[in-house]
Parts: structure tokens; C-alpha cells; sequence
């Protein structure tokens, strides 16, 4: 006769699977049993047999003896009753829907969450699948198919008072706000007739509990820009995470527009203006007590503001040269060049490369108590105690260049201008460095040598950058492999790899890694990123060839001949060191082909 399966989880049955397995020893497993009974029964709150082996701490009996912990566990058991396993990713969950399934209280009772709702199915995350009394009647009240996965029981604890609270307060918020509220002083207007205008109030607790949210979510996913879109009937908002722009949640366009409201407040920001853009700075702290700044930024769009936050890590500043992704032979060049007393260097690179993270790294290494160091930038980027930071103001015409001739009547020993834009500012750069100074500044081409070609083009005469231009970097980001799921991948393909690092005469790797997914990386392969770099020294030979007719070609050849690594020579280093992939060098130097 079969045995019928228990009504509820226990630890008896786990044991038994475990030592099954092989995972306890027989003669072990008394003693393993009796401590995690002791948890399960002296626990304040009700705790899970899953949560009590892992508390335990104990080291697998199989190779490689690994610590037991509880996602292992959940992973295991889900194999045990032929389920699958699931890791909670909160940004790939519409809580506003799943919430409409069951109650905070429901769900907290049976320690089971609703993850994904379609046309016809329910999935449900739970760490007991003998436990379902429930099953039948969420399947005739949510009218679908239910289908039970298994998740790391804390998770679904954790996710049971985030989820529903937010839910909550994102649908009081929508009441309180009124539908009318949606479209108004967007491209498209609506008028309801019969409908009153109320005012809404950023201060509302459940929009400051909305954004809140949005921000811890944020710091946690590390994200380095968080975008509120406003769209027709649903607001997007989107996270950048390594670079890559992810959908995270859709909410009501009614509840967007409070959420703004209370970030410009906070920004100190002009709360009534809409028809222009605007800039402010917010600083906060995570649940760790972290120090973050973000950099608000908005912008008239055909439904309404869409507004950016960009979050500045401040411990990026204190990271050193080859923690960014420098060579250490580069490390050494560059820490030469920004010793020199005075010239200019020059970071180039697209929006979004990590060129002012390189410059802030340089300048907080420099700016030691024996030296002046004073920025000009729009916006400044981020507050550094040990520089003097002044913001381009165009409402009091106060440019680049005005801002630099300023900062030189302030007995500076470092300079750094935001970005060379126009000849004006490139002149007073200039200037700065004929007359003692170091300069550093940013400029948009696509590698080192193109830098010389486009400040010709400004109008700079070719004496001068001959007389000042001291170096120059070119620079990219590129994702690195998760180290916690990357594996081995074989060759590279010889006409891939001939593009990559064949040029520059560097081996083709015996081994490459490719990403996978797992739960540290969000299932994405990448976790991070890391710099790729090309680093221009200027030398007597390669001051020579700059004239009034320099062919960018002649420059690319001295520049390599004078030690130069390429972007793609440096990203053929890295896919060699497993650090990043070829798909990925690629896709960030595609540029420069």
C-alpha cells in the first residue's frame, strides 16, 4: 500500500530525504535532527523546518562539503517533490496585480506568495507543498490554473510585507489622487466633464512610502539611474543595472505624477514648473546607513515629466586606479602623467563610459592637503569635501570658460573642467595650462588620437595643443562575467577573435567563459562592470604630427607606436583574463570599426 504524503512539512521527512541522499551521515544524523527540533521549538515566531536545518550551519556530507544554507535547501527539496524552484526577483513581479489575488493576511497564514498572474494561470511560490488547504479556493476565486513553485521560505516572508504594502499604498495613493489628475498639462489633454480638479500632495504618507520603496529597490539592485517615464494610461519605470536599461514596474500615470512631485520637492526643486527642464540633487542613506547621492534631472515629455536619478556610490571615489579596470602598466603611466606640474589631459569617451569616475578617482588622489584643486562642471557630478566644486550657471551666464578664467584667479594647483565644448572654453583651458596649471577635462570622440582632430576642429590652434597636450585617454565600460556562474566555453572563433586582439598580435585564449545566470547576477550572466582603456602619452614624436593638416591615421599609427593599447587590444586582455566576454567588446567598441 502506498503511503499517502504528510499534510505538512516536517522535519522528520526532510531528514529522511536528506540522509537518503547522502547529504547527513546515519550516524550523524540523531544529533542533526535533535538541534534543529531545539530551533523549531524555542523559536519566538513560527519558523519554518527549512529555515531550522539551515540555521544549524551544517557542512554537507557529499564533495564538496559545502556549507548546508537555506536557498540550497529549497533548491533540493523542490527536486524532492519535482517542482521547480524559484528565486524571488521583485523587479520581474507586477505586485499590483498579485496582490488583487489575496490578502497581506491570507498569504502571511499559509507563508505563500502570488508571483505571476496570466490570462490563465497562477503561480504561486510557497516552502511547503504538502500544505495546500488553500489550493482550491484561490484557483475558484482567481478563476485559473494554479501552478506551485517552490521558493526560499524567507523570501516569500520578506516579499509578503514588501508586495502588499506597496500595493496598498500605490492604490490609495491612485484614490486619493482622482483619475482626472492623469493627462493634465500633457500633449494629449483629456477632459472628463463632471469631474472635480483636486490638488495632490506630495507629502501624502503613501506616496512617501511609494518612493521610499523605489529608492531602497534601487540601491539594492544596484542601479546607477533610476527613469520615471510617464506614458498614456500607465506610467513605466525602468532601472539601469550594468548599463543595460530594465523594466521593473508600470504604475498608474496618476500615482507618477505625485511620485514626482515629491522627489522635486525633495530635490528642491520647482514643484509647479513643468514646461521646462530642471536639475537637482538629492542625498540619502540606505538600510545600511550608506551614504548616496542622487542627481535628479527632468524633461517636458508628450504625457507628462519624465524625470532621471542618477545614483553616485560614493565609495567609487576611494577605488583605485586598477580596481577601475586599469592595467597596471596604464596604472603607472597615468599616475606619471597627472604628477606632471602643469598641461592638459584629456578623458574621452560616449555619455555613460565611467570618464567622470576616472576623473574623480584622479582627483581625490591628488588633492592632498598641499594642493589647490578646484572643478568647474554641469552639474557637478558629485560633492567632494576635498575639492572646491562650482556648477556652470547659464541663467547668470556663467559658462565654462567664464568659470575657468574665474578659478584661475583662485591660486589653483589642478583644474578640472566638466567637458571641453566649444573653443572659448577650450582656449581658457589652454591658457590655465601655458600659465602652470594642470588641467583635466572630458571631450566626446571615439578613441584617444580622434581627441587632437576635434579640438582642431574647435578652432584650437595646433601650436597650442602642441605646447599643452600632455595625454590623453579614451575610454569604455564594459559588463563583467557573474564569478558565480561564468563557465568554461571552449574557443573563440578565429574570424571573431582576428577582430578583437588578431590586429594587435595577442594570442587567442585556449579558454573562454561564458555567463549563465544565477541568482547574484539576476539571472543576467554580468554583475558589474569594469573599464577598458586606451591611454595616449603625448610624445616628441607624436607632437610632431600635429598641424594644421594631420591626418587622424598618421596620429592612430604614432600613438601605437608609441606603446598605445587599443580599446580592443585592452578588451581582447580582459576576455583573456575571463573577465569579460568577446559579445561584450564588441558591442561597446562596434564604434570604432
Amino acid at each position: 500500500m502506498q503511503k499517502s504524503p504528510p499534510k505538512k512539512l516536517d522535519l522528520q521527512q526532510l531528514y529522511t530525504w536528506l540522509l537518503a541522499d547522502g547529504v547527513v551521515l546515519k550516524e550523524e544524523v540523531k544529533a542533526h535532527f535533535a538541534k534543529a527540533q531545539g530551533l523549531l521549538k524555542n523559536a519566538p515566531i513560527r519558523m519554518d523546518p527549512l529555515t531550522a536545518i539551515a540555521q544549524c550551519k551544517l557542512l554537507s556530507a557529499l564533495p564538496p562539503n559545502n556549507l548546508i544554507t537555506l536557498d540550497w535547501l529549497s533548491e533540493w527539496m523542490a527536486g524532492q517533490v519535482k517542482l521547480k524552484f524559484v528565486h524571488i526577483d521583485p523587479l520581474k513581479i507586477d505586485f499590483t496585480k498579485v496582490a488583487d489575488v489575496m490578502s497581506a493576511a491570507y498569504a502571511a497564514r499559509f507563508n505563500i506568495l502570488p508571483i505571476e498572474l496570466t490570462p490563465t494561470t497562477l503561480v504561486i511560490a510557497t516552502a511547503d507543498p504538502f500544505s495546500t488547504e488553500w489550493l482550491p479556493e484561490i484557483a475558484k476565486i482567481s478563476r485559473r490554473d494554479v501552478t506551485l513553485v517552490i521558493a526560499n521560505p524567507l523570501e516569500i516572508a520578506q516579499y509578503i510585507g514588501q508586495f502588499f504594502s506597496l500595493a496598498k499604498s500605490i492604490k490609495d495613493a491612485k484614490k486619493s489622487k482622482g483619475q482626472d489628475l492623469a493627462l493634465r498639462n500633457n500633449f494629449e489633454q483629456l477632459v472628463e466633464l463632471g469631474k472635480s480638479n483636486k490638488q495632490f500632495d506630495a507629502n501624502d504618507q503613501h506616496v512617501v512610502n511609494i518612493v521610499d520603496w523605489l529608492w531602497q529597490y534601487a540601491f539594492e539592485q544596484r542601479a546607477s539611474d533610476i527613469h520615471l517615464e510617464p506614458k498614456r494610461d500607465f506610467s513605466v519605470i525602468r532601472f539601469r543595472i550594468d548599463g543595460v536599461l530594465h523594466q521593473v514596474y508600470q504604475v498608474p500615470a496618476v500615482v507618477m505624477i505625485a511620485m514626482t512631485a515629491r522627489i522635486k520637492l525633495l530635490g528642491r526643486m520647482d514643484v509647479i514648473e513643468k514646461r521646462r527642464p530642471q536639475d537637482g540633487r538629492i542625498k540619502t542613506r540606505t538600510i545600511a546607513g550608506q551614504e548616496v547621492e542622487l542627481r535628479l534631472s527632468t524633461l517636458p515629455t508628450a504625457f507628462g515629466e519624465k524625470l532621471v536619478m542618477r545614483i553616485f556610490d560614493p565609495e567609487v571615489v576611494v577605488k583605485t586606479l586598477p580596481q577601475l579596470g586599469f592595467p597596471l602598466d596604464d596604472a603607472l603611466r597615468w599616475d606619471k602623467l597627472t604628477s606632471r606640474p602643469h598641461g592638459i589631459i584629456l578623458v574621452t569617451g560616449p555619455t555613460g563610459s565611467g570618464k567622470t569616475t576616472t576623473l574623480y578617482t584622479t582627483l581625490k588622489a591628488l588633492a592632498t592637503s598641499e594642493v589647490n584643486v578646484c572643478t568647474v562642471e554641469d552639474p557637478i557630478e558629485m560633492v567632494e569635501a576635498s575639492f572646491n566644486q562650482m556648477q556652470v550657471q547659464h541663467g547668470i551666464d556663467l559658462n565654462f570658460s567664464d568659470g575657468v578664467r574665474a578659478l584661475m584667479r583662485q591660486d589653483p594647483d589642478i583644474i578640472m573642467v566638466g567637458e571641453i565644448r566649444d573653443l572659448a572654453t577650450a582656449e581658457m583651458a589652454i591658457q590655465a595650462a601655458l600659465t602652470g596649471h594642470l588641467v583635466l577635462s572630458t571631450l566626446h570622440t571615439n578613441d584617444a588620437p580622434s581627441a587632437v582632430m576635434r579640438l582642431l576642429e574647435l578652432g584650437v590652434p595646433y601650436y597650442l595643443l602642441e605646447a599643452t597636450l600632455i595625454g590623453i585617454m579614451a575610454q569604455r565600460l564594459v559588463r563583467t562575467l557573474c564569478p558565480s556562474c561564468k563557465k568554461p566555453d571552449g574557443e573563440l572563433a578565429d574570424d571573431i577573435w582576428a577582430s578583437i586582439g588578431g590586429e594587435w598580435n595577442i594570442p587567442k585564449p585556449a579558454q573562454i567563459y561564458r555567463p549563465v545566470g544565477c541568482q547574484e547576477c539576476r539571472e543576467t550572466g554580468y554583475r558589474g562592470r569594469t573599464g577598458l582603456y586606451e591611454l595616449l602619452t603625448i610624445t616628441q614624436p607624436f607632437s610632431k604630427l600635429i598641424k594644421e593638416e594631420t591626418e587622424l591615421h598618421a596620429l592612430r599609427q604614432q600613438s601605437i607606436s608609441d606603446g598605445m593599447k587599443p580599446l580592443r587590444a585592452a578588451g581582447a586582455l580582459k576576455i583573456i583574463e575571463g573577465i569579460t566576454t568577446a559579445e561584450e567588446v564588441l558591442k561597446v567598441t562596434s564604434a570604432l570599426t
